[in-house]
């Protein structure tokens, strides 16, 4: 990989978006490929999808390693890792005063009123 990047969500999420996207990281969760390799399924440049790998790549979802003259691509599979383990703690039963005290913010209430005495309104 070119840089550290640190695993973010909103980044792992963003890159899912994307159907190619998911489509290489499935195919790379068979083994690491060569990028002529993952771009053979798809109508598109060789450029087109070394695009969408380094989309990938900022999010950390996959590295690159260099093999003679081959640049072989792997999946990287911790942000699924963190992704999963968020999705499955939005099943926890919680309390709203527990959700608050976590955020450490002014949240805005069921009621439209925030923990700070705003209405609706006002909180923006």
């Amino acid at each position: 990989m070119r840089g550290a990047v640190l695993p973010n969500p909103d980044r792992t999420l963003a890159a899912l978006a994307d159907p190619t996207r998911r489509a290489l990281v499935e195919r790379l969760s068979l083994g690491e490929a060569r990028v002529g390799e993952l771009a053979a399924p798809f109508a598109m440049s060789l450029a087109a999808v070394s695009k969408h790998l380094a989309v990938l790549e900022r999010a950390g979802l996959v590295r690159r390693r260099a093999e003679g003259r081959a640049r072989l691509i792997a999946l990287e599979p911790e942000p699924l890792r963190e992704l999963e383990a968020w999705a499955r703690r939005q099943h926890e039963p919680r309390s709203h005063d527990g959700y608050r005290a976590k955020r450490g913010g002014a949240q805005r209430t069921l009621s439209g009123t925030s923990p700070i005495g705003c209405s609706r309104s006002s909180v923006k």
